[in-house]
């Protein structure tokens, strides 16, 4: 029989608030050696979460660059993303938490079994899932090696 997530999760995950400086993560995940943190209120709800790739940015110069333009008749026209590049230009003078974090972080239940975490965490690309109770309350954080154990233990 396959393990139920809340077999297998971390039940006590390192955690950071909105409020919570972007120096605080970047030792928080140094310390414990995660890639990522989920980011809660002060009611446990989860509200986002930070990686990483949130705190990295790859090519600088290109990130904070301005799309390509065109100006035509007066106006400018861009050429790729705007959105894009104020996300960028927003995250990169950032100092809290809340103002890097991922909104709207891919969640799984308590109560999934091991392949529907697996599932999520390979369709998205993830390392690592959140894991909330009804309420949106954070209980957990399960990972790809916890998914795999649990399968292989399931052979």
């Amino acid at each position: 029989m396959t393990a139920t997530v809340s077999q297998i999760m971390d039940a006590d995950p390192q955690t950071v608030s909105p409020d919570d400086s972007v120096e605080t993560v970047v030792q928080r995940m140094h310390d414990h050696e995660l890639p990522g943190l989920p980011v809660v209120d002060a009611d446990d709800l989860l509200i986002g979460i930070v990686t990483e790739s949130d705190l990295l940015m790859f090519d600088e110069q290109d990130d904070l660059d301005p799309p390509a333009s065109v100006q035509i008749m007066g106006g400018v026209i861009y050429l790729g993303s705007v959105k894009h590049w104020e996300e960028r230009i927003r995250k990169s003078i950032a100092s809290t938490v809340e103002e890097i974090m991922s909104t709207e972080p891919i969640t799984v239940s308590p109560d999934a079994d091991a392949h529907d975490a697996g599932h999520l965490i390979s369709e998205h690309g993830h390392n690592r899932l959140p894991v909330v109770d009804d309420e949106g309350r954070l209980v957990g954080v399960v990972t790809r090696v916890d998914v795999l154990e649990a399968l292989l233990e399931d052979r």
